[in-house]
């Protein structure tokens, strides 16, 4: 084909409005970018993307969040780097979330008048409040923004006087771990003895009765049914051996102990000696327990058995239906006998109503009530998802329902092991074989084009 002036002309014309189309794209390439982006992660647990219980609660914030990073400018660390690397990913989800870094050497003053202890110390506000974290990572700054969130002080009341867990105590039976992380979420834990203290602080978002020993006096009994009936919300952790005198708050509730203790084979299966640790493996729909998927274990528990009144019940804890009610002992071999209820048996509940508020508004009244009371000691809160129970029925209590779901993240893909096997082959491949191919390729491409 000969080519004259004319389409040598054209050819040229045709080139150069490709590169100018193509130079044009790019732009316009560019200029989509700055508006628009596009993120995937392919790790196993999603570690550089936020959980979807952080981007729940980045959406329910309302009004500007600050952040300042008290970082130095230079160091081994690179501390500024993986703080904007990791505030981004929050940025992404709530436009008014900013981000300043002060280096702490330049300005002593403000260092001290914040507080800061630390390099790469995180100073967060919101809505006037503030809160310095020293801890980076998500669930840290989630937790910080979870607190300052909340808007006001829980103080969950610990009724004692009566031999119940302490929520402060590190023996196996007390609650000490357990508050202590729910203290860092923002929550206040006070003790109440009404002997002491003849009445339920009107600031107090809970009270939590937690496996008494001895009976109340009735005064005390008085008090507590009376909160109960002005709409106070209640968490009560009871035992198939628990002590009396608390008859007339089960009766005002109309949640009751079954006879017997809960027996599930299904422990022994999995490993577990005892004959009275219940695993509760499927859970009701239920704010508490919807997105639940991990075991709990409840060591020695009873069932419930609720009894209509104004108030709307609903299991949140059931065992499986291989499980019943044993009268008996718990020694040596133990066997269904006929008479013993068995079956799907609650042994957690939660009851609800509606309340006339002050000028004619509704509130809602909660309470929880678990046949159980060793599940959140400090010798049993790490086994399966325990902890997690805790913290929602809490949460629950309070009415901070947006927080149920802000897990711990885990990262179980941080690293990679191959074979001795599998390591040489990777070796010989990129080493060796890929190199040969390419310089092959190479010389057969060369020989071809010379033989034209």
């Amino acid at each position: 084909m000969d080519i004259d002036r004319n389409s040598q002309r054209r050819l040229r014309v045709q080139n150069w409005i490709f590169v100018v189309l193509f130079l044009v794209a790019i732009g316009l390439v560019g200029w989509l970018s700055t508006r628009y982006h596009l993120q995937a992660d392919w790790t196993a647990s999603g570690r550089h993307t936020l959980s979807e219980a952080s981007r729940q609660l980045l959406e329910r914030l309302e009004g500007p969040v600050t952040i300042t990073a008290f970082a130095r400018k230079s160091g081994a660390s690179q501390l500024r780097p993986r703080i904007r690397e990791m505030i981004e990913r929050y940025q992404r989800q709530k436009a008014d979330l900013s981000l300043g870094f002060v280096d702490p050497d330049q300005h002593p003053d403000r260092v001290r008048a914040l507080g800061v202890r630390v390099d790469g110390e995180l100073v967060v506000e919101y809505q006037g409040r503030s809160e310095n974290l020293t801890t980076l990572g998500e669930q840290a700054l989630t937790n910080a923004l979870q607190r300052l969130a909340r808007g006001g002080e829980r103080r969950v009341m610990f009724l004692t006087g009566h031999g119940e867990r302490g929520p402060e105590g590190r023996s196996n039976f007390d609650y000490g771990q357990w508050t202590a992380q729910l203290q860092n979420r923002g929550l206040r834990f006070d003790t109440l003895n009404l002997s002491i203290t003849p009445s339920i602080p009107d600031n107090a978002a809970a009270l939590i009765i937690a496996d008494p020993r001895q009976d109340p006096l009735p005064g005390e009994a008085a008090l507590i049914g009376d909160w109960v009936a002005a709409g106070g919300n209640l968490l009560w952790l009871r035992e198939p051996d628990d002590a009396g005198g608390f008859e007339a708050l089960a009766e005002q509730l109309g949640v009751t102990l079954g006879e017997g203790t809960l027996v599930d084979p299904t422990g022994q299966q999995l490993g577990i000696d005892h004959p009275a640790f219940v695993v509760v493996a499927e859970y009701p729909d239920h704010p508490v327990t919807s997105d639940l998927s991990s075991l709990t274990l409840f060591p020695i528990a009873g069932y419930l058995v609720t009894s209509q009144n104004d108030f709307r019940f609903q299991p949140i804890l059931q065992t499986l239906e291989r499980s019943w009610a044993e009268t008996g002992g718990l020694e040596g071999a133990i066997e269904h006998d006929k008479g013993e209820l068995s079956g799907r048996l609650p042994l957690g509940v939660t009851a609800t109503r509606s309340l006339a508020g002050k000028g004619g508004a509704e509130s809602s009244q909660r309470v929880a009530v678990v046949g159980d009371a060793d599940f959140l000691s400090n010798q049993y809160l790490g086994n399966g998802a325990n902890r997690e129970l805790g913290n929602r029925l809490v949460n629950w209590l309070n009415h901070d329902d947006i927080f149920i779901r802000v897990p711990s993240r885990t990262a179980p893909d941080v690293s990679l092991t191959l074979t001795p096997m599998v390591s040489a082959v990777l070796g010989f491949g990129f080493l060796l074989i890929l190199p040969l191919g390419l310089a092959g390729t190479g010389v057969l491409i060369w020989l071809r084009r010379r033989k034209r």
